[in-house]
């Protein structure tokens, strides 16, 4: 039986029942929606602030999975933007739902074969625990369609300390994930990515989105993700920094994008002593919020050298039956 979507035209987009949550769950506020499109993908700022740490910083403890997008073709033109959410009463992650087999990407592109990148904009870095599988996913979606390229930038990293149980494991999986670079990158929102989400996926934002400052626990975030991504995968991220570096380079332009915050080695050792002066709270950045990383990535010589891709994927491989578009859209 094939998947079923039921998707329906509102106001500003489109709302989706994933074909599991044709009867939602009572424990789960965003059932049975948990994909929405176009304007209709916008959330709160009030959720947003809580969700993804903005602009003060992490918040903890973070029980809820949210993740915007963007469909691209390949001239960078955008086909379509929204977002997906987890469902609490099944306890499934929204990469589950955009990139199992048969899964709403699948479907997205077997409908429009001109989408060539996948962006993604997550509070959570995927993972690979037993219940999720999210990287494995993710994973044989990419070897299912090689010529589209994945882009993750994330707020922060989701169960990759020492204390949680399937930390190396999700350690392990990022890895992987990250081996497939060129077709992957994995990086920490930061700088004008922030303005960008304001402005296309965050409504009620108080003024206008590229005057919002990033407070300086929310840039100190964004540099530890830089720094731990890097330590994990091996692979220096895309990174804008905005905190004072040092003294006699405190006059350099605002609007200053550097492409990687240069992080050395790739074993764990002391993170560099850069702890900006916190009696100044708010670093206003000025970076044009739509000159983001490229889609595609050139040669990178930080790539690892020797990349060892040993991530078990699922033995689920798609079928001769493809996801079929809804015909009452």
């Amino acid at each position: 039986m094939e998947p079923l979507y039921e998707e329906y035209l509102a106001h500003g987009g489109t709302i989706v029942k994933p074909y599991y949550w044709l009867n939602f769950s009572l424990d789960c506020t965003n059932c049975p929606y948990h994909i929405r499109t176009g304007e209709e993908a916008r959330v709160p700022y009030t959720e947003f602030h809580q969700i993804f740490g903005f602009p003060y910083g992490p918040t903890y403890p973070q029980t809820k999975h949210l993740i915007f997008y963007e469909l691209k073709n390949s001239s960078g033109s955008l086909v379509q933007k929204g977002h997906a959410s987890n469902c609490t009463g099944n306890d499934t992650h929204p990469e589950s739902m955009l990139f199992e087999t048969q899964g709403y990407l699948d479907s997205a592109i077997y409908n429009n074969s001109s989408i060539r990148h996948i962006i993604l904009y997550s509070n959570n870095s995927p993972c690979n625990e037993a219940d999720h599988c999210c990287v494995s996913k993710m994973y044989n979606f990419l070897m299912t369609y090689p010529d589209v390229t994945l882009s993750i930038y994330f707020s922060q990293l989701y169960h990759t300390e020492n204390e949680f149980p399937a930390s190396a494991w999700n350690r392990e999986a990022l890895r992987s994930l990250a081996s497939l670079w060129p077709q992957v990158t994995l990086s920490p929102i930061s700088g004008g990515i922030w303005h960008s989400l304001l402005d296309n996926f965050v409504s009620g934002v108080p003024g206008p989105a590229v005057f919002q400052p990033i407070l300086t626990g929310r840039a100190l975030a964004d540099r530890h993700n830089a720094y731990e991504i890097n330590t994990i995968t091996g692979v220096k991220p895309y990174f804008t920094e905005v905190l004072p570096q040092k003294k006699e380079n405190q006059n350099y332009p605002l609007n200053h994008v550097l492409s990687v915050q240069s992080f050395q080695g790739t074993s764990r050792q002391p993170q560099p002593n850069l702890t900006p002066d916190l009696r100044n709270p708010i670093v206003f950045v000025l970076v044009p919020y739509r000159d983001l990383p490229p889609i595609h990535v050139g040669q990178n010589p930080h790539k690892p050298r020797n990349v060892v891709r040993h991530l078990i994927v699922s033995n689920v491989t798609p079928g001769n039956q493809r996801p079929q578009k809804d015909q009452g859209r």
